[in-house]
């Protein structure tokens, strides 16, 4: 048996610089941009927006208008080469958002593994989330928080 295909749905946008492992979808208007790297069997339904510099783990699911690794909303921010890394298994539901770190710490927002992030949640610049953590629909985190393990 061969490694699953990499589907990209004909009205999807990709970078050609963009790195996508085996089993990839993307789906149908979803745009991936330039620094993007997604592990295996990794899901993007419809409308999802990657951009920035953001590395995606394997068995990620990506609901529609999901919108990962976008400037963050710090008045400070310069354009600095910062990232977003998530784990694997996580879900994130419809309207999900996530920004890039800043400079003013480590420059990354970082996201464990076997996550669940509900309907319009929003983890900004520089925040650390664990593993096994559950957000309801519309928790909003600031820059800079920590939300540890099983929360």
């Amino acid at each position: 048996m061969g490694k699953p295909e990499t589907v990209v749905h004909p009205s999807a946008q990709v970078d050609s610089s963009a790195q996508l492992g085996s089993g990839v979808y993307i789906g149908p208007f979803s745009i991936v941009g330039p620094e993007v790297t997604i592990h295996n069997n990794t899901r993007l339904d419809a409308h999802v927006y990657l951009d920035g510099r953001v590395e995606i783990g394997e068995e990620n699911h990506f609901f529609p208008y999901s919108s990962i690794g976008t400037d963050p909303q710090d008045t400070a921010y310069q354009q600095e080469p910062t990232q977003v890394r998530i784990g694997n298994r996580n879900l994130f539901r419809e309207f999900m958002t996530v920004n890039r770190g800043t400079s003013k710490e480590t420059g990354l927002t970082d996201i464990g593994d076997d996550n669940y992030f509900m309907a319009y949640s929003h983890i900004a610049h520089d925040c650390r989330i664990g593993s096994h953590v559950v957000f309801i629909n519309g928790v909003t985190l600031g820059g800079h928080c920590r939300v540890d393990d099983y929360v």
